[in-house]
């Protein structure tokens, strides 16, 4: 017998499933103070819980019985993941159990701006009858542009074709076959969306990539007349020059269900102001359907987790690193370190990727993949990625992984060489140990060359002539951007060479584009690990 905690409101079909399994005993106490758990946290093998409850290092250090901790719902900033992956404890959330909900008030947004429905319904309060006031556009024949092909775009794509649109979308994670099967036309660049797109409307996560995606520039190559959506996170759009844009009347109408600062600021307020918007306060998920499928599914992970099964959508390590990985720890790291690499150096949208483990590491080929997608995933997703759910969110973003080992090192006695795939390119990268301690990337296509893999590395490709190390430190100094260590790779003298430059800060947009304007540079790309 299990006993369950339930620290927070949810659906009754949720508590059922709850009741009903003869190895749960259920205690529901959804009004509980967070000292009153204290106290009584210790009987308890799994807690569920909501936004309302913290789940802190204090309350885990007296949980001592505690194995699950269940989220009903995507977010988890309300629980120590740190301190649970240390104790063991697994905690699992429900990723896509809103994803109707988020759709379809992506819906509501676009039709209330094309028709003016809700200006139309406060001129009716008022007492008035203008119908030409409000003369509204239709759905059909508008080219839809959708930023992030996910759950939640994929949806809204459905309905939008439904409705006679020519839907096309951005995302570079996500292979064309997917983008076939649902008859979007997948662009190959941000800006092409953006100039062809009647309506923009986003759908991804938010992530230091994708923070404050959209702004001035993008708003500049907008159609006139365009509608914006945003019913995915606040943050994404640049809401200073999102105001500008109302302000010039670049922007038909506006919709939005979400905010950088929740409750709005004054800053943000001033969008308010503008007749042509329609807004909701981050109601996406707030669906009586949502509501019902988040407590079912958390009822049934959290179930199923204390019997000792499978369950993918687990967002912490469900182990801790025994000693039959202790020798490997470093291996491990290095593999995390190659996939954020990749995915910020070479971007996404590979359909295979070919994890090559040689020497004797190769029997650990198995964590060593799940490492590397845990990295490869993360800097693109706002939900938590593991090595649990990695492989299951690859599969389902399309990205076939070959796995493969071989006795001799590459030139090491050990050897993690990943070789990622496309229709138009092929990107290698690859590393060893030094001690079985120190992780090193060493390869980047076909350059041989040793990055310590932390912190902020600037990587550049330049034709190979005098000068150009010159010029890059000259921008960086007049920035104050101190160069921390270098590393140069070349395949022949005076032809094309890779460098890599470790700072003490991160870059801006500015210097990048600084930077980029050097002739001899053919590409540069900051990368944060």
């Amino acid at each position: 017998m299990y006993k369950v905690l339930v620290t927070d409101d949810i659906s009754p079909k949720g508590l059922d499933i709850l009741n009903n399994d003869e190895m749960i005993d259920l205690d529901y106490q959804p009004e509980i103070k967070f000292n009153e758990l204290l106290e009584i946290i210790k009987d308890y093998d799994a807690i569920i819980t909501r936004s309302r409850t913290p789940v802190t290092k204090e309350l885990l250090e007296r949980a001592e019985k505690l194995k699950v901790v269940g989220r009903a719902g995507v977010g988890v900033d309300n629980v120590d993941l740190e301190e649970c992956s240390r104790r063991g404890i697994l905690v699992i959330n429900t990723p896509g159990a809103n994803t109707i909900g988020a759709a379809e008030i992506t819906m509501a947004h676009i039709y209330a701006v094309l028709r003016r429905l809700h200006l139309a319904h406060q001129s009716m309060l008022e007492g008035q009858w203008d119908r030409k006031r409000f003369m509204g556009e239709e759905l059909d024949g508008k080219v839809v542009g959708i930023i992030g092909l996910g759950n939640v775009g994929s949806q809204v794509a459905i309905r939008c074709k439904a409705a006679g649109s020519k839907v096309i979308a951005y995302d570079p994670y996500i292979p064309r076959e997917k983008g076939d099967r649902l008859g979007v036309e997948l662009v190959d660049t941000l800006h092409e969306l953006i100039k062809r797109s009647d309506i923009i409307t986003l759908h991804c996560p938010l992530t230091e990539e994708t923070k404050n995606m959209i702004g001035k520039k993008e708003f500049e190559l907008m159609k006139k007349g365009v509608y914006f959506i945003n019913c995915a996170r606040g943050g994404i759009v640049d809401e200073d020059a999102l105001y500008e844009a109302l302000k010039e009347g670049k922007i038909a109408g506006l919709g939005l269900d979400v905010y950088s600062k929740e409750p709005p600021d004054d800053r943000i307020r001033r969008i308010f102001e503008f007749p042509n918007v329609s807004l909701s306060p981050h109601i996406g998920a707030n669906t009586y359907e949502s509501q019902d499928n988040v407590a079912i599914k958390i009822a049934q992970y959290v179930i199923a987790a204390l019997k000792g099964q499978f369950v993918e959508v687990a967002v912490n390590a469900p182990f801790t690193i025994t000693e039959g990985f202790e020798n490997i720890k470093a291996y491990l790291e290095l593999a995390e370190k190659l996939g954020s690499f990749l995915t910020q150096y070479a971007g996404g949208h590979f359909r295979e990727i070919n994890v090559e483990v040689r020497g004797t590491i190769k029997e650990h080929i198995e964590p060593i993949v799940a490492f590397f997608l845990k990295g490869y995933l993360s800097p693109v997703l706002d939900t938590p990625v593991n090595i649990i759910n990695a492989p299951f969110i690859a599969k389902e973003r399309g990205i076939n992984i070959v796995k493969s080992t071989r006795e001799a090192g590459l030139n090491f006695k050990e050897f993690i060489k990943i070789t990622a795939k496309a229709e138009d390119k092929e990107v290698i990268v690859g590393g060893t140990a030094f001690y079985e301690k120190l992780p090193r990337i060493m390869l980047v296509d076909n350059y041989w060359i040793d990055i310590e893999p932390s912190g902020v590395i600037l990587m550049f490709e330049n034709r190979d002539v005098p000068g150009v190390i010159g010029k890059l430190g000259t921008i960086l100094a007049r920035h104050n951007i101190n160069i921390a260590g270098f590393r140069l790779g070349r395949l022949e003298k005076g032809k094309i060479a890779l460098g890599a430059l470790q700072l003490d800060d991160k870059l801006n947009e500015t210097i990048l584009e600084e930077i980029h304007q050097i002739p001899e540079i053919i590409k540069a790309k900051q990368v944060i690990l």
